[in-house]
């Protein structure tokens, strides 16, 4: 039986511009098994879980499971779990990290704060502390979501993990699961698709070294699709990799068609025309699902904009 990501790889589908949208990714380690609506089908307490994500609606912050690869045998509630908070939005990107043995502590975050790139109600409530070690890669592994994560994304993780990337995690549900094995880098918040080990090394080094790997990227979390797709373009036609050095200052218009712009830290803007059009021939978005048209994002120019002149 063919595979969402089969098909998907087939017909040459393009990916830039489906990213998870989410300015501040909240992470909280649970072992043992995910259900499709991770938060509430797992072993963390459903109620807790629901109100996780009543507090982070409307923020920006969007949570997910973690669990270290490898066999997710059922022994019990963790005593320490891990926990971290990184906000992606350039000139702000943080990753911090603490422990918790009581995951209710998550309720006392100020979620709106995190939502804007203020890290101190996590590092009040946690005793977080800003990451030093290697960048995190997280494998999206929910086969309770689609059969692709875990066929795909299970092996990926493992194999990052036995060669010692240290930052390997895999994650409940970073959404496109026909562009599986998925994964997420924090703390820029890039998002890619199809992902090699080998690759995902690739793309961990860049990170190290403040730089963004465009080859098979899905876009920046830290913004909405057409301005991933555009962020993308610029970075190609203007060949810049530094993680921080572009931002989507203004999106103008709404489907299928928007003029974004995207700015440089030393003044350059670019205006670059998005369209969305429908993924033709049919295909099934994920794996068991009816055949359908997901929506593409096409980059339909890219033009560098004249230096405004000063005011005086």
């Amino acid at each position: 039986m063919s595979r969402c990501t089969t098909v998907s790889r087939d017909l040459d589908e393009p990916i830039a511009g489906t990213a998870a949208t989410a300015r501040t990714w909240l992470l909280l380690e649970q072992p043992g098994p995910w259900g499709a609506q991770a938060l509430t089908m797992s072993h963390l307490d459903p109620a807790l879980g629901r109100a996780l994500e009543q507090a982070a609606e409307g923020t920006g912050v969007r949570i997910a499971l973690i669990r270290r690869p490898g066999r997710h045998a059922d022994f019990g509630t963790p005593a320490v779990r891990q926990v971290y908070a990184a906000h992606t939005t350039p000139g702000n990107a943080w990753l911090h990290g603490a422990t918790t043995r009581t995951p209710e502590q998550l309720l006392d975050l100020d979620f709106a704060a995190l939502g804007t790139g203020d890290p101190r109600s996590f590092d009040a409530a946690l005793q977080g502390r800003p990451h030093t070690g290697d960048p995190l890669a997280l494998v999206c592994t929910n086969g309770k979501r689609d059969r692709c994560c875990a066929l795909l994304g299970r092996p990926l993780a493992a194999e990052l993990a036995a060669s010692g990337v240290e930052g390997a995690w895999e994650v409940t549900h970073l959404g496109g699961h026909r562009f599986s094995p998925t994964l997420l880098v924090l703390p820029y918040g890039y998002a890619y698709g199809r992902a090699q080990a080998p690759h995902v090394k690739e793309i961990l080094q860049g990170v190290r070294e403040g730089r963004v790997v465009v080859e098979g990227c899905r876009g920046g979390s830290a913004w909405e699709r057409p301005g991933q797709a555009a962020e993308l373009a610029v970075r190609s036609a203007a060949r810049e990799d530094t993680a921080d050095a572009l931002s989507v200052v203004r999106t103008d218009g709404s489907a299928p068609r928007w003029d974004v712009t995207v700015a440089h830290t030393d003044g350059r803007q670019w205006s670059v025309a998005v369209a969305q059009s429908a993924s033709a021939p049919p295909r099934p978005e994920s794996c068991g699902s009816a055949l359908g048209s997901p929506a593409r994002m096409d980059v339909v120019s890219v033009r560098e904009l004249e230096p405004t002149a000063p005011t005086r």
